[in-house]
């Protein structure tokens, strides 16, 4: 059931959530946030049911776009290491 609910942000950039959507939240839940142009959506993040579930909620994910290449970590330990030895010297 898909139901609008109008929120009042306060002086300190919180939300004032009305009782509807208090009864509904928990402390510890955990939500994705999208955040477009003129909105911004939070969708509940349920939590895997059992290590198959969380093993496919990972393949869902798919690869992290901001992970670096095998080359790339090895540029980077190289780099430290030259540092670390002129900083030894």
């Amino acid at each position: 059931m898909d139901t609008d609910i109008i929120v009042s942000i306060t002086a300190d950039r919180q939300l004032e959530l009305p009782p509807i959507i208090k009864h509904q939240i928990k402390p510890g839940n955990r939500y994705k946030v999208s955040i477009a142009e003129d909105s911004i959506i939070f969708q509940k993040i349920q939590p895997p049911q059992d290590l198959n579930d969380w093993f496919r909620h990972i393949e869902e994910l798919g690869p992290d776009p901001n992970q670096p290449s095998l080359q790339e970590i090895s540029e980077i330990v190289k780099e430290v290491r030259q540092e670390l030895n002129e900083v030894r010297s």
